[in-house]
């Protein structure tokens, strides 16, 4: 069905009238009781049709739906009223609404909401034992909740409707709707994020696109925040520079669905009585964490592997740079990389796969800093298919290359085990990759709320780089016509001496990070109180804890989820018993 077909019959189902809970006035009843759809989108995990790196995918265990969503929650301008389609998921399998068991939902972050779904197992792994609904809501802007369609990102004037305040109210009236409609007041909510939604990716433009070049700077920083990490600026140039130019070290897309989680329980306390925030960076704003905190994460990772492994990769830039400046070098770097021909136009002699060096180094560039994130102790395929700790994969490929052989090869040939470990690439796109998980929007966000000044140092194995917020802020209002905020998050939600304020009115949070995680150094690592608590392993990765369990999983993981488990029934029996 069309979506918009799917909108109108919505709309039309709403109109019904739905009782109020006993005292309390009703909310006005335009929740739709929507008919349910597979979701079926591309680029999603359980799409159905199968690739070759990504096998049939078996039924979704949730059913689809769409809120008529209020476009503006905080100003009474009459376009404001406008509503737009916003997308959630649900699985009411165990639920017991009758008995009052719980509401778990995620709140969702960049992307489309089922590959949240598809990677956040833990969830479904806990709801026989609460008897709880799970409802995954997807973020305004992604996915297929866009409120102008295919417009919504043509302008700052649509995007400005795209912000985390405006998120978080989406989910405060979607979950009173819901439990209104469901007669669930006696529910209780409690919220889940992993990353952005906790506290994960990238369009397909660089932020800005002018060059500078002379006696002005050879760089002018694109904010690619996204899954594939690109730091693609300047490139049509073809500028023969040094490894450290035309640089940036930007925050890859990241870990904010966690942050949402944990906002949303400080923001509307009366909706959710507590909030589990995997992997959120709520102090990388603002300069409360170090600019070179990631980056120097993601680099100790591999050096607790092999220094050989880190030495290899850090010397591998200057040996691309040195490369590609020579005549026909970006002809051997495209057969290095394995790139695909079929990029190539005309049939000139000089055709390049990959038309610019840097389009190479962001390829590499994402392996090394996606790998450290997700480098968990069991098999996963969220970001690509990986084997268990692929860390130290990569570094075994490395550290067992052939006498003579240089270090942009070894470094290549790790990269290969992030990009084609099932074997099924002969070639790969290197530039102009497609957004398969719906992440337009992010680097709107990345230019406006959600501002990581991130630096690399010269002890990382990346390129040493200062972060300049000058050029930064150039860069986006040349691209939107905006400048950054970067004061906001810290003033909105908080942040600055965290362990004093926060528990002082803060309760019912769990922080939980695991120290693989390049993002856990921006994120609560000590309990604030009794009940803001964090929850730190010493080999846990990105979010590890949400996903499903597995009869492989160590011990510290079995732990760690049993400590999430336990607190959480805590605060249902609180909430039950009134306290």
């Amino acid at each position: 069905m069309a979506p918009h077909l799917l909108f109108t019959i919505t709309i039309f189902l709403a109109a019904a009238a739905v009782a109020a809970a006993a005292g309390e006035a009703p909310l006005p009843a335009f929740f739709p009781r929507a008919v349910p759809r597979q979701a079926v989108v591309e680029g999603s995990l359980r799409v159905g049709r199968g690739t070759k790196d990504q096998p049939k995918a078996p039924p979704s265990p949730y059913a689809a739906h769409f809120f008529p969503q209020q476009l503006d929650h905080f100003t009474f301008r009459p376009e404001g009223y406008a509503t737009f389609p916003q997308k959630y998921l649900m699985n009411s399998r165990y639920w017991d609404r009758r008995g009052g068991a719980p509401i778990f939902v995620y709140t969702g972050n960049e992307g489309n909401i089922e590959w949240f779904a598809d990677n956040t197992g833990f969830l479904l792994d806990i709801a026989p034992k609460f008897r709880a609904l799970l409802v995954f809501i997807e973020h305004r802007f992604y996915g297929e909740s866009v409120p102008f369609g295919p417009e919504s990102y043509t302008s700052p004037e649509k995007l400005g409707y795209l912000s985390s305040a405006q998120a978080l109210a989406d989910y405060a009236l979607l979950i009173r709707s819901l439990k209104q409609n469901l007669s669930a007041e006696a529910s209780p909510v409690v919220v889940f994020g992993g990353s952005y939604g906790g506290s994960e990716l990238r369009t397909r433009f660089p932020i800005g696109d002018r060059c500078f070049n002379g006696k002005k700077k050879t760089q002018f920083p694109p904010s690619f925040l996204g899954l594939e990490h690109r730091l693609h600026s300047c490139s049509a140039m073809h500028i023969p520079l040094s490894s450290s130019s035309n640089l940036t070290c930007v925050p890859p897309l990241s870990s904010f669905l966690s942050v949402l989680a944990a906002w949303f329980r400080l923001k509307y306390p009366h909706i959710a009585i507590g909030a589990l925030a995997s992997s959120a960076p709520i102090l990388q704003f603002d300069d409360i964490t170090p600019a070179t905190s990631f980056y120097d994460g993601v680099s100790q990772n591999f050096k607790d592997e092999s220094l050989n492994c880190l030495e290899a990769i850090k010397g591998s830039w200057d040996e691309l740079m040195t490369k590609a400046s020579k005549k026909g070098g970006m002809v051997e770097i495209s057969q290095m990389f394995k790139a695909c021909k079929k990029q190539c136009s005309g049939k000139s002699t000089w055709c390049r796969p990959i038309q610019s060096v840097y389009s190479a180094r962001d390829w590499l560039w994402s392996a090394f800093v996606y790998t450290a994130m997700v480098d968990y102790p069991t098999a996963a395929n969220f970001m690509k298919p990986l084997p268990a700790y692929p860390v130290k994969e990569m570094c075994k490929i490395i550290d067992r290359s052939p006498a003579g052989v240089d270090k942009l090869t070894k470094a290549i040939a790790a990269a290969g085990l992030y990009y084609n470990y099932t074997g099924s690439q002969t070639c790969f796109q290197i530039g102009n990759e497609p957004d398969a998980h719906g992440l337009h929007g992010w680097n709107f966000q990345a230019c406006t709320e959600m501002v990581m000044g991130m630096s690399c140092s010269n002890e990382s194995m990346f390129p040493p780089y200062t972060y300049s917020y000058k050029d930064f802020a150039e860069s986006c209002k040349a691209r939107y016509g905006v400048a950054p905020r970067p004061h906001w998050i810290t003033s909105e939600y908080g942040g600055n001496r965290i362990e004093q304020v926060l528990k002082r009115f803060g309760s019912n949070i769990i922080f939980s990070n695991g120290m693989r995680d390049p993002w856990s150094r921006g994120g609560v690592l000590k309990s604030i109180s009794d009940s803001l608590v964090a929850l730190v392993t010493d080999e846990g990765a990105h979010h590890v804890d949400f996903r499903s369990a597995t009869k492989d999983d160590p011990a510290w993981l079995v732990e760690l989820r049993r400590q999430e488990i336990g607190i959480i029934q805590k605060w249902v029996d609180e909430y039950h018993a009134g306290s």
